[in-house]
């Protein structure tokens, strides 16, 4: 029940509309102001001012008879909803040509930090729905699995979705993503290497979370819409994903020898060569 008031709310009604709501609709037969007041904990003072409000938005009616009470009626919670979502499509509609109308143009590069792991997730999860033409994630499974939605979604609806994967990838993620697993370096040396789990989300090569989340539970990250920086984090996706690729088609231990013989190429790449330490 407290999460039907509370969506109920989140959808335009007032707490005492909500609660008077659903005692006409748990009632299942029409109820008078009192009766709706005992049901549902609104005040006798204020119940008949809140069914007002009910019957104006259409989601109760009035019965009057014979006699001086007057019944109330709810709008079935089916038609409710439809009528609500009309509303709620109608209002986005016009808010998509409106509000850009009138907003300010936004600052150029905007970049701003993440406090914490929700944050740094519900801004990746922004950058999913935001992406129109290819998104580059990479993920470990606590993260990719609060993304796998938004991953999915993208999918569907023609964006090329490419994640690395630090792990099993979520179920039915594969249908809707091109994804590389993570076995060059294992993903338990890559996390003993850095000391957290990275996360990489960019879409549309323009805008980009980056952040990493810690074993003791901590987070940290930015979110940025500067291309370039959005681009790098792009270019550092793909790479360590044609690597994996690379080490897939050559093998492992032609990579270890190749880096352990070429001091110039672990310098650029910024790898170790498996087994050797760097001063």
């Amino acid at each position: 029940m407290q999460d039907v008031l509370a969506h109920l709310q989140r959808l335009g009604m007032s707490g005492y509309e909500a609660k008077a709501y659903t005692a006409l609709v748990g009632a299942g037969r029409p109820l008078n102001g009192y009766e709706v007041a005992k049901r549902s904990g609104v005040p006798r003072s204020t119940v008949y001012e809140t069914l007002g409000k009910l019957v104006s938005r259409g989601a109760a009616y009035e019965l009057r008879g014979d006699g001086e009470a007057t019944g109330y009626l709810p709008l079935p919670p089916d038609a409710l909803l439809d009528r609500l979502r009309r509303e709620f499509d109608g209002s986005v509609s016009v808010l998509r040509t409106a509000l850009p109308a009138v907003a300010a143009a936004p600052e150029p590069h905007v970049i701003h930090n993440l406090r914490d792991g929700a944050a740094l997730l519900a801004r990746a999860a922004d950058v999913l729905a935001a992406a129109r033409r290819d998104v580059f994630a990479s993920l470990w499974p606590q993260e990719a699995a609060h993304l796998a939605d938004g991953l999915r979604d993208a999918g569907e609806r023609g964006v090329e979705v490419s994640v690395l994967a630090f792990g099993p990838e979520p179920d039915g993620l594969a249908a809707a993503a091109t994804v590389h697993r993570h076995r060059y370096s294992a993903p338990e040396a890559v996390l003993d290497d850095l000391g957290y789990r990275l996360i990489v989300v960019v879409g549309d090569r323009r805008e980009a979370v980056v952040g990493g989340f810690g074993a003791d539970g901590t987070a940290w990250g930015i979110y940025t819409a500067d291309p370039a920086v959005a681009l790098m984090a792009a270019e550092y996706v793909r790479q360590d994903a044609a690597l994996q690729i690379l080490a897939e088609r050559v093998g492992e231990h032609e990579l270890d020898r190749l880096f352990a013989t070429d001091p110039g190429l672990l310098r650029l790449l910024g790898r170790r060569a498996r087994g050797e330490t760097t001063d």
